[in-house]
């Protein structure tokens, strides 16, 4: 900063007010003043500054010596338009019968050369004029009403702060820095272009739109590319965007250009956001061309997005396919014949033989001539109409301030001052003629529309831009952002849409675990635990399913959980049905020997009827197990318990009964013994039927007050439901059982008791052995029966009962039949007395 004031003070750029001899009063420019390149004096006056040279040779500062002059040099067209079509609106209001109608407004063009240094001295010239004496004294007016420019942030600021203590109205085309939106800092700062608020923002939904998770940022390293940077990092975080690297420099800094470079070559994002003005992003292509770096998808900002001077042989093999936002095109009738025919005919004569001051610059800038002929940019004019709108606001404000009407023309003889503009400016209103509506917000800026661009190269070559989408602020949420994705031409001249992501999209069924130091778009992916489900893309946990509903395979969706039951397709269940079958077929098969042989002595000695009746009930605790078998319902529910139950009391009732009968039988051959009469046929019919009738009361008071009932049972295993018979009320069940046990208990002792009578065919050691096979077989059934899952309970309880009933048949049965089929020589009253022949 001390060289540049210094500078400044050498260069004389500063009013001073002599304060010796007669003319103590006078205020005189010291030094020689700043020329403009382009001027035509008028009523009221506009100023302008552009950077129509984008390179200056600055001088020596060694403090030794007066500074040389500034040599600039590498002529920017796109500048040159701008100040073309300055003086293109300028004419058109000069001639104008509504707009200004007695009024002649004149201009004063000056060229900074891309230096904030020149800026300063434009902006000095701009205010004091070019007169060496400057009246009797100092009144502090400015030599312009309002000035045009300029067009980067930086210099724009530069020309803010010096003008703004003085309330001189400076209007933007194209500086877009949100910092310019304080009107507390600038006052007096218009811009007919949106402030990079709007901008930054569209550029994260626009990352965002094509899914680039992963992007890399270069920004310039001035206030325009810092604040729009900001933003835009700002706004990325919030859409989820991630950023590998933020790299910035100054186009006076080409090893930190070169270390940018390096970055770039290096990083694994394949799209780059490059908020650069024109000039930075010029010097980032040139370096990338000499390290061919191709294959990037570059994300542009209007600073650089159309600018043709990026456009060269080689520079779309690293910017094809660059995506962007651009001011609107706009269509100015007339603009563009004055570009290439009047303006040269009319407002730039330079003719070698003037010799005076006019001229002089004139000679200096004769490379300007060399653009002459030169029409091949005009389609491409964007930001001329930003030029055009910020002429005719001046314009618009000095017909208020002057009271301009079609029959009376405007006042003149009271003095404009700039101040008055400001205030003019916030409420101008108007429509220029191509049917834009213009007005200034309450941050001094116009409302944000842009149009999306992409380069890309037609069948001849050259390289143009093409709208594929807009972005307008103004439209309501999810209408602002539109684009046409087929119409977009990638890097390489592909039709694929690049993929920039630091972690593939992790696929429905999984979820993301974020890598350890490393932002949130870098992470793994892990399928989904059992019974939890991601449905969606980059899913950051799983979801819990409902408890009926299970995660299929690939846990993207919830699905029904299998039901499970002992059903009669199983293998298990066809085994079961067999043995339960082939039980009941011999306990006929029994029942027919037993009926074939009733009259015989053995079948007699056995009590036929209770045998029968047993045989009956055996018959039914075969065919009762097949009531576990199915899918549980309400009545079968019920049924199989309760049929279980009394169909084994019915059946133990009975050998308990026979058990009574041998006892009874040999008490009745003691001498004086009359037992047998106390225990006839009536009386064995009337215990049976007792003690069924009990387990017939326990069953009801079970179904009555608590029966059982399907239950899904959801606890044994997550990922299948288990579809059993609930026993509602535990006691009941229990009761049942130990009833049964109590009588099998007892039919033990009893069997027990007369397993020695002197009997030849002693039925009471059958029956003793059955229950020790009964009671082993339901004790170790309560065990398995809690202890086995799912639908391994029910084959348990099914085996329990089936081995139970094979027992007392074979127990109690086998014997008889091996008698009756094949030793029918000992089926004699002698042999069961035990007698010999």
């Amino acid at each position: 900063m001390a060289p540049l004031l210094t500078g400044l003070f050498f260069m004389g750029l500063l009013l001073a007010c002599d304060t010796a001899g007669e003319d103590a009063s006078d205020c005189h420019v010291l030094e020689s003043p700043e020329l403009p390149l382009l001027s035509k004096d008028g009523d009221v006056m506009i100023g302008g500054a552009f950077s129509i040279h984008s390179k200056i040779a600055q001088p020596s500062l060694s403090f030794t010596e007066k500074p040389t002059p500034f040599t600039c040099s590498s002529i920017n067209l796109r500048e040159f338009r701008f100040a073309q079509t300055m003086i293109f609106a300028i004419e058109e209001i000069n001639k104008s019968k509504h707009l200004l109608p007695n009024v002649s407004i004149g201009y004063r063009i000056y060229d900074n050369c891309g230096s904030t240094l020149s800026s300063m001295r434009a902006v000095m010239a701009l205010m004091n004029g070019d007169e060496l004496l400057i009246e009797k004294n100092c009144s502090g007016q400015s030599a312009v009403h309002a000035i045009i420019g300029e067009s980067e942030s930086s210099s724009t600021i530069v020309l803010s702060r010096t003008t703004g203590p003085y309330q001189i109205p400076v209007i933007s085309h194209s500086a877009t820095c949100e910092c310019l939106s304080s009107r507390k800092e600038y006052p007096s700062f218009f811009r007919t272009i949106a402030s990079d608020l709007h901008q930054s923002r569209a550029l994260a939904q626009l990352v965002k739109h094509f899914g680039w998770s992963w992007v890399g940022a270069v920004n310039s390293d001035s206030d325009y590319g810092n604040n729009g940077m900001a933003i835009f990092l700002s706004a990325a975080q919030e859409e989820g965007v991630c950023v590998e690297y933020i790299e910035k420099f100054d186009r006076a800094e080409p090893e930190k250009l070169l270390k940018v470079v390096e970055v770039i070559r290096k990083s694994t994002a394949r799209v780059i956001v490059a908020f650069l003005a024109h000039v930075e992003m010029n010097n980032l292509l040139e370096q990338l061309n000499v390290h061919n770096i191709t294959g990037r998808q570059f994300i542009g900002v209007e600073a650089w997005i159309t600018a043709d001077s990026l456009v060269t042989p080689t520079s779309f093999s690293v910017l094809g396919g660059s995506l962007g936002f651009a001011v609107q095109k706009t269509n100015i009738s007339g603009l563009n014949t004055f570009l290439v025919e009047d303006f040269w005919e009319t407002d730039f004569q330079c003719e070698e033989n003037h010799i005076d001051v006019a001229s002089k610059s004139c000679k200096e800038n004769q490379d300007l001539m060399k653009l002459r002929d030169y029409n091949d940019d005009v389609e491409e004019l964007r930001y001329s109409s930003n030029i055009y709108k910020a002429v005719y606001a001046v314009a618009h404000s000095l017909h208020s301030i002057m009271k301009c009407s079609d029959s009376q023309g405007c006042d003149k003889t009271s003095e404009v001052k700039p101040w008055q503009v400001i205030e003019a400016l916030k409420q101008v209103n108007f429509i220029i003629k191509n049917g834009e509506q213009v007005w200034f917000d309450s941050t001094g800026a116009v409302l944000a529309r842009y149009e999306v661009v992409n380069w890309q190269q037609r069948s001849t070559g050259s390289v143009h831009f093409e709208p594929v989408g807009y972005y307008d602020a103004s439209l309501p949420p999810g209408q602002k952002f539109v684009l046409n994705t087929e119409a977009i031409m990638w890097p390489g001249g592909s039709t694929k849409l690049p993929v920039s992501v630091c972690s593939e999209s992790c696929r429905p069924g999984t979820y993301k675990v974020l890598e350890r130091g490393k932002p949130v778009c870098c992470f793994h992916c892990l399928p989904c635990p059992d019974g939890e489900i991601s449905n969606s893309t980059d899913s950051n946990d799983c979801n819990q399913c409902p408890e009926e509903f299970w995660s299929n395979q690939i846990r993207d969706a919830c699905v029904p959980k299998n039901v499970e039951f002992l059903s009669y397709t199983e293998d298990m269940s066809k085994i079961l049905m067999f043995f339960t079958l082939f039980g009941v077929v011999l306990t006929v098969t029994v029942a027919v020997l037993f009926l074939i042989n009733r009259d015989t002595p053995l079948v007699k000695a056995n009590n036929s009827e209770l045998s029968f009746l047993l045989l009956f009930s055996l018959s039914l605790c075969f065919l009762c197990s097949l009531t576990f078998i199915g899918r549980p319902t309400e009545w079968s529910c019920m049924l199989r318990h309760t049929a279980f139950g009394i169909t084994f009391v019915l059946c133990i009732s009975c050998i308990l009964g026979k058990t009574i009968v041998v006892l009874m039988a040999f008490k009745a051959t003691l001498p004086s013994s009359n037992v047998m009469k106390w225990f006839g046929p009536v009386q064995q019919r009337l215990t049976v039927f007792s003690l069924t009738i009990i387990q017939v009361i326990i069953c009801i008071l079970w179904l009555t007050i608590n029966p059982p009932f399907p239950f899904k049972n959801m606890k044994i295993f997550r990922e299948k439901i288990i579809l059993e018979c609930s026993l509602g009320s535990s006691l009941g069940f229990w009761a049942v059982l130990g009833y049964i046990g109590i009588l099998a208990l007892l039919c033990f002792v009893l069997a027990f008791l007369a397993r020695k009578l002197p009997d030849n065919f002693n039925e009471a050691k059958f029956i003793t052995f059955s229950m020790v096979i009964f009671s082993a077989v339901w004790i170790t059934f309560i065990p398995a029966y809690v202890s086995s899952p799912g639908k391994l309970t029910v084959a348990v309880e099914i085996f329990a009962i089936l081995a139970s009933s094979y027992g007392i048949l074979f127990c109690i049965f086998a014997p008889k039949c091996y008698i009756l089929a094949l030793k029918p020589e000992l089926n004699t009253k002698k042999s069961m007395l035990g007698k010999s022949k």
